[in-house]
């Protein structure tokens, strides 16, 4: 591990007033950028009317706290190639840099938290200003550059041209309790992409407290043993100063030494207070009282708050020993608060300044508060460094190459028995076949489940992608199924067994048609009981702006042996409620390809969206699907399973509907044939995806824009009957559909945890079974 000190590295006298000059320069900006970004929350809040009485909100001690790593990244590190992940709560600073720029129109800087106006954290999609990538989700954003690193790199195996910049994540301390964090340090995959930067913001304080358990070197230690360069920046250049001096290494040992609460204690103090506590009581108390008793009131003042993380030169240097072969984090030192009246207080998280310390800070800052958005002048010596920065950072427009075209059908109509989980490899395959340049674009991704989603054919024809490429030992092993040949021009990303990662790599994949103008389609494969656990950061990709789809498979009570752990209930409602998102559950190997391919024609393009398609590993005969040899008529019902359901048992006058989805399908057709038997008429609708057929009920309603006409051919008016609906799921997932009509209903499915044990068992203990079928389809006759 490396520890960068102001002492460890010289300057010549001549280097020095250099540094001093551009430091000076520097602070200025940093005092503006310090003082917009507090102005920006403090409009927000005591100047802008608030009709709703609602605390409007803001960071200004968390956006204080970045002030100074912001400013130096900025204004003198980054370049246009790089991408910055912010701090959530430092998103006024952020705006206030944009401002100086010229990236943020004045207009906008009373508009924090406003609708229309500057969002409560990064977003960018939804901000005026640039945001590289949204943040506001705990530890979601912090990790996202490592997928951007990854999927920038799989991009350049397109294009053959290397565009490869640093990725940075800006992360509070206290961010490090997610534990999405070191799922993601801690994958293999991410040790060798040396682009990747973290600057840990280490002000030792959460939202309600002083942390006491925040130690530099625990956190040292863990990204270290994850093959991290590790950069710590404790001190700045007048604290080390101090430090020289005689009795100086006392005081660095009790500084190191102490608590963070006392350390905080101390910031709180005057003077007098600070000479008292400082020395405390230990073998260098003597030592340390004697050296700062030769230090005027004001520099003591301000060595106390001179931390690494507050100190340009200090911060310079951590830059320029950055270990571009592997990721590094610089660990710097700060103080929450850091030049605010609030500074170091244990319950600044959310403070407000009064009005009386706004008035303070100006006078500190030499600002005018009554005229609070001003730039610096063109010609001065700030006004040549902003705009130097806004040279520098300059981007070239993306432009988007058009998506290939991807095709409707692949052509086929299977027969025998087949697994909807099965069809996806299958269908993979056949795209490399039918549409060779869409399927190039494809890549797919897994957490170490691969060959159980049945990935294994599609991964041998394609190969695993890797930095490198690296020798299959295993390639002349006859008895290996499953060949893992690692190259840069693999289409298959493995990583480990962490949700999290997987869906937010396939975000990032799915937002490189806007960052770098390359359209990829990422598919992910999931434990279908998982998907919930992945659910959070992947709608949080999809509000980024990432356009994806993920597989969860196997789903339901249908994978019975499993045992309840294993059996996801919730799931199918998830295209009912997820923003831009589309969500399928098909029955049959041809119901897959369809929505699979509608679903890839959704990606990579302004408007599209994201799709989640729930499979199963329960064998069904395909001749059910009864797909009709007519061209025109098979192209109807493709359009149909597109657009949400199908007639699949039609009958010339229905006294009852049995609405099933997915897995089921066999024991509805069952359950319809035995009705018949008893002179009942029973249709059987097959359900492709509950989430579009609400939208076109809601758009007849007038609540939406989307089309309705499913609804005209599969519910008519005209042949409105009782229902029942039968799904492996919450049953609330169908019970929606009896309204298009408002018919009387009977909604079966899954509502309690299930347990181990054969198919049909674990059906007729949920009352999902064929003769559970048949009784409620009864009681609707009655």
């Amino acid at each position: 591990m490396n520890t960068t000190a102001v002492s460890d590295s010289p300057t010549t006298p001549d280097a020095s007033a250099g540094t001093a000059e551009r430091d000076n320069t520097l602070q200025q900006i940093e005092k503006r950028v310090l003082w917009l970004a507090t102005s920006i929350v403090h409009h927000a809040n005591k100047v802008r009317p608030n009709t709703s009485g609602v605390k409007v909100g803001g960071h200004q001690a968390s956006s204080a706290s970045m002030t100074t790593i912001m400013t130096s990244l900025w204004f003198e590190q980054l370049r246009a190639e790089d991408r910055v992940s912010v701090k959530p709560h430092s998103s006024p600073v952020l705006h206030a840099i944009n401002y100086l720029i010229g990236q943020l129109d004045e207009k906008y800087l009373t508009t924090l938290r406003q609708f229309g106006g500057l969002q409560s954290y990064p977003s960018r999609t939804k901000d005026p200003d640039p945001a590289d990538y949204s943040t506001g989700s705990v530890g979601i954003g912090a990790t996202a550059p490592i997928w951007g690193a990854m999927s920038r790199r799989y991009t350049e195996t397109l294009t053959g041209v290397p565009s490869r910049g640093r990725q940075y994540s800006l992360v509070g301390d206290a961010e490090l309790d997610e534990g999405a964090i070191w799922e993601a340090v801690l994958d293999t995959s991410v040790q060798d992409l040396g682009e990747i930067v973290w600057i840990v913001d280490l002000n030792r304080q959460s939202l309600d407290r002083v942390v006491p358990n925040i130690a530099a070197g625990k956190i040292e230690k863990l990204f270290d043993a994850a093959g991290w360069q590790v950069i710590t920046v404790r001190f700045g250049r007048l604290l080390e100063s101090l430090m020289a001096l005689p009795g100086g290494d006392g005081l660095r040992r009790r500084i190191l030494d102490m608590s963070n609460p006392e350390y905080q204690r101390l910031l709180r103090c005057a003077a007098d207070e600070l000479r008292q506590r400082l020395p405390g009581a230990g073998a260098d108390a003597a030592a340390i009282d004697a050296l700062i008793a030769g230090v005027d009131d004001a520099t003591l003042l301000a060595a106390i708050r001179n931390l690494g993380g507050h100190d340009m030169d200090a911060l310079r240097r951590a830059y320029a020993e950055i270990d571009d072969s592997r990721p590094t984090v610089i660990i710097a030192y700060t103080v929450k608060g850091h030049g605010l009246p609030l500074e170091g207080h244990p319950q600044n998280h959310s403070s407000l300044l009064s009005i009386e310390q706004y008035e303070q800070l100006a006078a500190a800052l030499g600002e005018n508060a009554s005229a609070r958005w001003s730039r610096f002048a063109p010609e001065s010596p700030a006004g040549l460094v902003c705009a130097a920065a806004a040279e520098r950072l300059e981007r070239p427009a993306i432009l988007t190459n058009t998506p290939p075209e991807v095709p409707t059908d692949l052509g086929r109509t299977p027969t025998g028995t087949a697994t909807t989980q099965a069809a996806l490899g299958r269908a993979l395959l056949d795209l490399t076949r039918v549409a060779p340049e869409a399927a190039r674009r494809v890549v797919t991704v897994s957490p170490d489940v691969s060959s159980s989603t049945n990935l294994a054919g599609w991964i041998n024809k394609v190969g695993v992608w890797s930095t490198e490429e690296r020798r299959d030992w295993f390639d002349d092993d006859r008895e290996t199924m499953l060949h893992w040949r690692e190259r840069p021009s693999g289409q298959h990303i493995e990583l480990g067994i962490a949700e999290v990662n997987l869906v937010g790599l396939i975000s990032e994949l799915g937002a490189t048609w806007s960052r770098w103008g390359e359209t990829l389609f990422p598919i992910g494969t999931i434990y279908d009981p998982f998907v919930e656990r992945a659910l959070e950061p992947w709608s949080y990709g999809m509000y980024a702006g990432g356009q994806s789809i993920l597989v969860g498979t196997p789903s339901g009570v249908t994978l019975a042996p499993e045992g309840g752990a294993h059996q996801s209930i919730k799931t199918p409602s998830i295209g009912l409620e997820q923003p831009d998102c589309l969500s399928y559950e098909p029955a049959f190997v041809v119901d897959v390809e369809w929505t699979l391919l509608a679903a890839m024609g959704q990606l990579g393009r302004p408007g599209g969206k994201s799709a989640y398609l729930r499979l199963s590993t329960k064998p069904i005969d395909q001749k059910l699907a009864a797909v009709p040899e007519d061209p025109a008529a098979r192209e109807r019902r493709r359009r149909q399973v597109v657009a949400g359901a199908y007639i699949l048992r039609a009958v010339a006058e229905p006294e009852v509907q049995i609405v099933t989805m997915g897995a089921l399908v066999p024991e509805a057709l069952a359950a319809a044939a035995r009705l018949a038997d008893q002179g009942v008429e029973a249709e059987v609708l097959c359900v492709t995806s509950p989430g579009l057929l609400f939208e076109a009920l809601q758009a007849r309603r007038g609540l939406g824009d989307g089309p309705s006409w499913i609804l005209d051919q599969i519910f008519p008016a005209d042949r409105a009957v009782p229902q029942v609906t039968v799904i492996d799921g919450h049953p609330h997932t169908l019970a929606f559909l009896s309204g298009i009509n408002n018919v009387p209903a009977r909604n079966l499915g899954v509502s309690r945890f299930g347990q181990a044990g054969d198919v049909d068992d674990v059906y007729r203990y949920h009352g999902i079974d064929t003769d559970s079928i048949v009784r409620a389809a009864l009681d609707m006759k009655i």
